[in-house]
């Protein structure tokens, strides 16, 4: 009788407390769903698998800042590199299309534009930016390997290469391959942020980021020589460089 009195009173306490008990795991799991989004929205502003920042949209929308053209020169770029109506222009790690819209409008419907990114969320930016352009042009998307821009052989006269350089691994030999690329005559042009003071506050670590010395280097090593360069960007170098072997 006594075992049966002190399981009914346990009972009893058990039912008593259950309650109290109930509504604290409850608070736990609100606590821990609420905090599960939250987990998921910081992961979001951390770099995604290619550099790029998650919120690709605000980054693209970012890069086409009007006030980008101050110190970037478009028209004075799109000059220099001498791009004519009916070129062919691959704008590698074309980004939010900022150059290539300005290439389109160079090379006219007579020529061609290659947009060649690894992100299809940028490709998909800059097709529809081009679509708002309500010009004629011939535009080809192209969703691009870490290790291969997969141009086609001999298809373009220019590779146009802007902030995207010391994304680049294995830098010698993907230019070693991308020389296929190049039509007789063709050369590549390449934009970087200096990677000491004169490139100033960049919002971002410049560890990563590609002395001029060190392209030259690799270049030479990927097969080509200095051609032309271009000091007008006050926080970039701007090389244009074509097959070693060219006289």
């Amino acid at each position: 009788m006594s075992d049966e009195r002190g399981t009914n009173s346990l009972a009893s306490d058990t039912r008593k407390h259950m309650p109290i008990y109930l509504s604290r795991v409850f608070v736990v799991l609100l606590f821990l769903a609420a905090s599960v989004p939250t987990l998921a929205q910081h992961s979001q502003h951390e770099r995604g698998s290619h550099g790029n920042p998650r919120d690709l949209k605000a980054y693209l929308e970012t890069l086409d800042d009007p006030a980008r053209d101050r110190e970037q020169k478009p028209s004075q770029v799109i000059e220099a590199l001498g791009i004519k109506p009916g070129m062919a222009v691959a704008d590698l790690g074309s980004g939010s299309g900022y150059f290539t819209r300005r290439f389109v409008e160079a090379v006219t419907e007579t020529g061609r534009v290659y947009a060649v990114d690894v992100e299809p969320e940028m490709l998909d930016y800059v097709k529809e930016s081009i679509v708002h352009m309500h010009i004629p042009s011939t535009v080809e998307f192209v969703l691009a390997r870490p290790d291969n821009p997969k141009l086609p052989f001999e298809s373009v006269d220019l590779i146009f290469i802007c902030n995207t350089f010391h994304h680049l691994e294995n830098r010698p030999t993907y230019f070693e391959h991308l020389k296929s690329a190049l039509k007789p005559g063709g050369r590549i042009a390449i934009v970087d942020f200096y990677h000491d003071d004169r490139s100033g506050d960049l919002g971002f670590s410049k560890q990563h980021l590609v002395p001029r010395e060190t392209v030259l280097e690799e270049m030479g090593k990927g097969g080509y020589k200095l051609a032309r360069e271009h000091t007008f960007l006050p926080r970039q170098y701007f090389l244009e460089f074509v097959p070693a072997e060219r006289t």
